[in-house]
């Protein structure tokens, strides 16, 4: 299965325990789980880790690097500019586009509040965790 996961739940995976940290395992640590990502996702764990998390910057390099190294890259498709509220979560509706993936996984309410984008499911990262089992 073709996952893309949004940045909020590549963080809290990364730098918190708990079910992000669940998810992330189980798309890197699993041959039934694909992770696609894009620049633009990577570029959002970049910022934000350095800043919110106060990650050092080394450590953030070599996390991207791994992260690169379990994922299939992919460029954003173009999608519409009213096919969400917040306008920084087009490229995220993209990467699930141009990746062909089977859902998106995030913890953003403005996406979450979509349920799909063209006919692919948004989860949560508790919901995808599920229905793993």
């Amino acid at each position: 299965m073709r996952v893309v996961l949004d940045t909020n739940v590549l963080l809290s995976g990364l730098f918190t325990r708990g079910i992000c940290e669940a998810v992330l395992d189980a798309c890197v640590g699993s041959d039934d789980c694909l992770l696609v990502l894009s620049e633009y996702i990577l570029g959002e764990l970049k910022r934000h880790a350095s800043q919110k998390f106060r990650v050092p910057t080394g450590d953030v390099r070599e996390t991207v690097k791994f992260l690169r190294s379990h994922a299939e890259m992919v460029k954003p498709a173009k999608v519409p500019n009213n096919a969400c509220r917040d306008k920084d979560d087009l490229p995220v509706l993209g990467t699930l586009i141009a990746g062909r993936g089977a859902c998106l996984v995030t913890g953003d309410k403005d996406l979450l509040t979509l349920r799909q984008f063209k006919g692919l499911p948004i989860l949560s990262p508790r919901q995808f965790y599920d229905s793993l089992k």
